[in-house]
């Protein structure tokens, strides 16, 4: 481990000057996966005898409870259907006539259990024609989950976030004031270890039913997100316990630990993530039991 050294004034603002850089990567990184990702609300609009109205659909639910969908009425002359079906199922659409609430034209989706999803669609009808929400072939898919508690949500959270921007720190060490630069590091590799490795796979399993459906058991894209980031900095962190590694070594492990971990962590969060499998589910096999990763 690298001993302390006082830094002199110069040095120490540079060194505040890498954490705002890195501050504001991770700001950037976090929001731009949460806006991306498949279980983020899908926005869009539609126009009514030339106005346009918002809507916002949602593509998240509990598995306790129906899930309310909505969108606005333009008027009293238009009315709507809500379809929807299992995902990645043979079954054919079940049609809902919408009703009007607190101006909206809403209808409930049937809680499904943990990783289930349900794909659904609106169709509108107005003296003007007939409008489909949203506007394009695909259906909208929502996924449910369990209820998570927040004494072991928010450290996953809090854990993650700062394995990463502890991670993104490491690296700009590495690159412009490499004397803190393995503390950071064991820091990243400790932070996700917790974050990562131990309270990821309990949200998994108190969210979706199962611990892990990454590698090796199978395709999950978040489990396997996390295992990549966790490796190479478990690699990176390796080499300074190697007699034999020299600091540019060193510094170029932390570099691309740190540029491997970006790519990755900026993969949509939930992609690919846990799945009921219907079919399994329908010859018997219990909810809990029949969860995959999807595709």
């Amino acid at each position: 481990m690298t001993v302390p050294v006082r830094e002199p004034s110069g040095g120490r603002a540079l060194g505040i000057g890498l954490w705002i850089v890195a501050v504001f990567v991770m700001l950037g990184s976090a929001v731009f996966q949460r806006l991306t990702g498949p279980t983020h609300p899908l926005r869009g609009g539609f126009a009514v005898a030339g106005e346009e109205h918002r809507y916002r659909l949602t593509r998240s639910g509990w598995s306790f409870e129906d899930e309310r969908v909505a969108v606005p009425l333009p008027n009293h002359d238009v009315t709507g259907t809500l379809y929807f079906k299992r995902h990645k199922t043979d079954d054919p659409m079940t049609a809902l006539p919408l009703r009007v609430e607190d101006g909206e034209l809403a209808g409930y989706l049937p809680q499904q259990p943990a990783a289930g999803k349900l794909e659904y669609t609106i169709v509108l009808e107005s003296p003007a024609g007939r409008i489909r929400v949203p506007d394009r072939d695909e259906n909208v898919v929502i996924r449910f989950k369990d209820h998570v508690p927040l004494w072991v949500l928010l450290p996953h959270v809090f854990f993650m976030f700062f394995a990463v921007l502890f991670g993104i720190r490491a690296g700009l060490s590495a690159l412009f004031q490499p004397a803190p630069m393995e503390r950071y590091a064991w820091v990243a590799l400790l932070l996700m270890s917790i974050g990562g490795m131990v309270l990821g796979p309990i949200v998994q399993k108190l969210a979706f039913g199962a611990f892990w459906t990454g590698f090796p058991l199978g395709y999950d894209l978040t489990d396997n997100k996390t295992l990549l980031m966790w490796i190479v900095w478990v690699a990176a962190c390796g080499l300074f316990l190697a007699r034999r590694s020299t600091r540019p070594q060193r510094r170029l492990a932390v570099v691309l630990a740190t540029v491997v971990m970006l790519a990755v962590y900026l993969i949509p969060h939930s992609m690919r993530g846990s799945e009921l499998d219907y079919g399994e589910l329908d010859r018997g096999v219990p909810a809990e039991e029949a969860v995959g990763q999807g595709g």
